[in-house]
């Protein structure tokens, strides 16, 4: 993860969330940047995981908040157990037809180990906030400048009231 993290720090600072590109689950480039100015919650997904119904609460975040800025980023990955071995379109297709999700989902990546993928690798970096992603479904959110404000643990229930009280903190207040 060191020799990720020193990549990514070609002028000496640590780059911005939003110098990362990622590919979408359609094989799309995508830059981070795009989502400048939205409160992100970035996660790491499994299809075959015991935490594998969180999709729902995950959706179930992201319609509700949607509206005042915010989005899921969801970044499936098999280094936990094996337990994302399908392709990217067939990762899709689960989470489409079994979760009804409408959040980004984005390709499979590696998330530990010195093939993390650059986005894992510089949230794993954080002096603040950061930490080793530990099992599926670990969650970072980020404020809508592009700070990480909580690093959230697999059991972290995205449909409970205490990661809803999270995201709520870090939007807009509404009018």
């Amino acid at each position: 993860m060191l020799s990720a993290l020193l990549t990514l720090t070609l002028s000496g600072a640590p780059m911005s969330l939003y110098d990362i590109s990622v590919e979408t689950i359609d094989g799309r480039p995508q830059k981070l940047a795009d989502f400048k100015g939205k409160a992100l919650l970035i996660v790491n997904t499994a299809s075959e995981c015991g935490y594998t119904p969180q999709y729902k609460g995950l959706e179930a975040l992201y319609q509700r908040y949607q509206a005042r800025g915010f989005t899921v980023l969801a970044f499936p990955s098999n280094d936990f157990g094996g337990q994302e071995p399908g392709t990217n379109a067939e990762v899709k297709k689960f989470c489409e037809l079994k979760y009804k999700t409408t959040f980004p989902l984005f390709a499979k990546v590696k998330v530990k180990g010195p093939d993390a993928h650059p986005l894992f690798a510089y949230l794993q970096g954080l002096p603040k906030h950061g930490g080793e992603v530990k099992w599926n479904f670990n969650k970072f959110l980020v404020d809508p400048l592009g700070n990480v404000v909580a690093h959230l643990p697999s059991g972290a229930d995205p449909g409970g009231d205490e990661v809803a009280k999270q995201v709520e903190a870090v939007l807009p207040a509404t009018k």
